[in-house]
């Protein structure tokens, strides 16, 4: 029998050779840094559509604008044309208008004058009733007589059509059965036989200037004139008439009316400002939303947009739609409706210094809508992510005058985001479309606005989820000293801390590069640290009566919470130091240490399970640190004793994160000690009959280590371990060459120093015969799972099973000899 034994290895991984295997690598990420992961911070919806909610820091201000309003006809300007903020004089003269005019007549759009004083008194009074009894439209439009002359010219090519004329589907008209052909209609003729080849009511001859063959101006505006009064003039008459009767489907008549001038006058080409005689269009239809009809409104608004309103119609025109969708109810109306192509041309268009407010209501009809899961799809097939970036850049260039509205509008479109975040598809347009270095200078212009900050902070913890956003978050320059920033300023606000931390949890677990870059960052560990220190400090007791508060209305308590930011803020710190030039300066530092020995003492796992998971994870990678004036070395016996209510626990994960906090511990005398006097090795020897393999392997570690001591040994054995360790080594041993490596190291430590006496005989000859199973190279290299694990499993099998399984092979087979 062999005497001379080669001296144990302790339970701790290699990290001074120069070149190390694949095996080597896992093990030591295995064995000690681990990367820790967490759920991402739960944001309730609100109950209520509004601009700025109740958390909203603009709740109190007087200055913000409003939810709800109410809007009329009255509201509307007639002549749609921005005021110019001064009134003129009147004028003494009277001018005389001719009648019957000719086409050429350029004010033939203006109404006739009343009768007399009593006419006019009459007809503003009725101009501000319901559109249920509306005045007539002869009084706000040109007479058939403005047009009807011998020198009639020709019409649009698209709308050379007979005033009796009805639509089809698309808005197009066509001849009424039974009716007989106008006066305008005859007149009309002529033109058509003027030699322009047609189709019906279509002709194919376009110029430059218009439809038709004349290239003079005159000539096209007399075609509009034609198209006015044979065509679009009865549309309007028909719209007043059907809005007057009030019948059971009028609205529907309504809208479909209104869906036929849109595409009568976009055939006509005269949609945007155009139009010449597009103030009365707009007053027929601001008349209209006195009917109170979303749906109508809708459509109102779809040709108002068409048509270029500006100034306080646009406005008017924005609040009307965000007014229509506050009522979830009204989503499916605009499913139906393009007005969202209208709304996204608007926030394109627009300049922000001019019409800002109406952009404010816009964007807010849109943080709506994106909560309605068919129309967020709607606006990713629009791009709104695109359109969202592009107003992002106009608004961060907005002067110090306009930084109040432009921050007004931030709030909803980053909102908006923060909807269209939680869709898939959005990611891939957040990256493509750069809109995340764009959020991140948002934050550097409205770093103090915390409404803005807590909705990006909100799409940030969503985003860094997904390794391609986490990627474009950490390549966008100063991120990271960004977002410490925010932690400093905004160290008040939890819901706004807890998501930046998660973010940065996020990027910190991903790769190498972020922790280092985090790390080096002024102040980083001053921030961080004073951060924990703070929640920390928070007095649970006293939130008694929140806990009872919020358990009745099921939203989590201030303690709760708080916790919730530390468990963001331990994971950051645990992440960190698994590299190698960050983990030992953690490693001294006195405060952190002690800040995370503190949240042991005080929290307990059934109140604060995954907290104290976390905190136990950040020492066991900070233990892997062996340095001298490590103070998790200097502490490593108040930390013993304290992780000591996480094994004991019911919760397998803390159970498991004790564990591994002990493998390492255990490499000190003092600490092995202290395990077996207080019986730890009994529940390390009970782990071994976990099915979890993490939990057996980090069990199988501890032993390793107590076994280092030959007194410990008799101990272990009287536990069963040498057993234990066997039973493991037959069910995982094929699947996990680690597991058995450090199951062999352990029986190793156990029986390999003349203490096989502790190992029956029978139990010898079964552990013999597995070890030389397992160590046959084809017959353990077939449990490989598939080819892509075979070269890995193969070099597991090489350098952590069969170098230790072949020493005991060897001592058993000496033994045989001897026997």
């Amino acid at each position: 029998m062999e005497t001379n034994h080669e001296i144990c290895s302790h339970f701790i991984p290699r990290r001074n050779s120069l070149r190390r295997t694949c095996a080597e690598i896992v093990r030591e990420a295995r064995q000690s840094l681990r990367v820790q992961s967490t759920q991402r911070p739960f944001t309730p919806r609100g109950g209520h559509r509004q601009l700025f909610g109740t958390n909203s820091v603009r709740a109190d201000h007087d200055s913000r604008p409003p939810s709800a309003f109410s809007l009329h006809a009255q509201n509307f300007d007639a002549d749609s044309r921005p005021g110019s903020g001064t009134r003129l004089s009147p004028l003494n003269h009277k001018p005389k208008f001719p009648f019957p005019c000719n086409a050429e007549d350029s004010l033939k759009d203006f109404p006739k004058s009343p009768a007399g004083p009593v006419e006019a008194r009459k007809g503003l009074a009725r101009a501000r009733t319901r559109l249920l009894k509306p005045p007539s439209l002869t009084s706000l439009l040109p007479s058939d007589a403005c047009t009807d002359g011998p020198e009639q010219k020709q019409l649009s090519s698209k709308l050379l059509c007979s005033p009796d004329l009805s639509t089809d589907h698309r808005g197009h008209f066509k001849p009424v059965p039974g009716k007989t052909t106008s006066k305008s209609s005859t007149n009309i003729q002529p033109a058509l036989d003027s030699g322009v080849r047609h189709t019906g009511c279509r002709t194919e001859q376009k110029t430059e200037l218009g439809y038709g063959d004349s290239t003079t101006c005159t000539d096209k505006e007399d075609a509009e004139s034609l198209v006015w009064n044979n065509v679009i003039l009865p549309l309007l008459q028909e719209l007043e008439t059907v809005a007057a009767g009030s019948s059971e489907g009028s609205v529907d008549r309504l809208c479909d009316l209104c869906d036929h001038l849109h595409d009568t006058l976009s055939d006509a080409d005269v949609l945007g400002r155009r139009c010449k005689r597009r103030s009365g269009i707009l007053r027929t239809l601001f008349r209209l939303v006195d009917l109170d009809s979303a749906q109508l409104n809708l459509h109102i608004a779809k040709l108002c947009f068409a048509l270029c309103v500006s100034g306080n119609n646009l406005l008017n025109i924005c609040k009307l739609v965000f007014q229509i969708s506050r009522s979830e109810s009204n989503d499916v109306l605009f499913e139906k409706n393009s007005i969202i192509d209208s709304l996204l041309l608007v926030l394109n268009n627009e300049d922000a210094h001019v019409s800002g407010e109406a952009l404010l209501y816009c964007v807010g009809t849109l943080k709506f809508l994106s909560g309605n899961a068919t129309i967020l799809r709607l606006l990713l097939a629009k791009n709104c992510v695109g359109v969202a970036q592009e107003l992002i850049q106009k608004l961060c260039k907005a002067t110090d005058c306009n930084m109040t509205v432009a921050g007004h509008i931030l709030v909803q479109l980053t909102a908006t985001l923060r909807n269209l975040a939680d869709h898939p598809d959005s990611r891939r347009l957040f990256v493509s479309f750069n809109v995340i270095p764009a959020l991140c200078l948002v934050l550097h212009h409205y770093c103090e606005d915390k409404d803005i900050c807590t909705n990006i902070s909100r799409i940030f913890s969503k985003l860094s989820s997904y390794s391609e956003c986490c990627l474009a978050l950490a390549q966008t320059p100063n991120c990271y000293s960004l977002i410490l920033d925010l932690l400093s300023k905004h160290h008040q606000k939890q819901d706004l801390v807890v998501r930046l931390l998660f973010t940065l949890g996020n990027l910190t677990a991903r790769s190498s590069e972020p922790r280092q870059q985090l790390f080096q960052c002024k102040d980083c560990m001053p921030t961080l640290l004073q951060l924990y220190n703070s929640y920390q400090r928070r007095n649970v007791s006293s939130n008694t009566a929140l806990q009872k508060e919020a358990t009745s209305s099921r939203e989590p308590a201030a303690a709760t919470l708080a916790d919730d930011v530390l468990v963001k803020l331990v994971r950051v710190l645990a992440n960190m130091c698994i590299h190698p030039a960050v983990g030992p300066s953690l490693a001294t530092n006195t405060t952190c240490i002690q800040l995370l020995m503190e949240t042991l003492e005080q929290r307990s796992v059934q109140e604060s399970e995954e907290l104290l998971v976390n905190v136990a994870a950040a020492i066991n990678n900070l233990s892997f640190y062996q340095e001298e004036n490590s103070e998790i070395r200097h502490n490593q016996l108040i930390i013993a004793k304290l992780i000591l209510k996480l094994l004991l626990s019911s919760s397998m994960d803390a159970m498991l994160e004790a564990t591994r906090v002990y493998g390492n511990l255990s490499l000190h005398k003092d600490v092995r000690d202290f395990v077996m006097k207080n019986k730890v090795h009994t529940f390390m020897v009970t782990l071994l009959d976990s099915k979890r393999a993490e939990m057996c392997f980090s069990a199988c570690g501890v032993l390793t280590n107590l076994a280092l001591d030959p007194p410990n040994r008799v101990g272990l054995a009287l536990e069963g371990a040498s057993a234990k360790l066997v039973d493991c080594l037959r069910d995982f041993g094929p699947a996990d060459w680690q597991l058995a490596g450090q199951a062999c190291q352990a029986l190793w430590n156990l029986i390999g120093h003349g203490s096989d006496k502790l190992l029956h005989t029978e139990e010898r000859e079964v552990l013999l015969e597995i070890l030389t199973v397992y160590s046959d190279e084809e017959e353990a290299l077939k449990w490989a799972l598939n080819e892509d694990e075979e070269d890995f499993h193969k070099a597991c099998w090489e350098s952590e099973f069969l170098p230790v399984a072949q020493k005991l092979i060897k001592v058993f087979q000496s033994l045989e000899t001897t026997a």
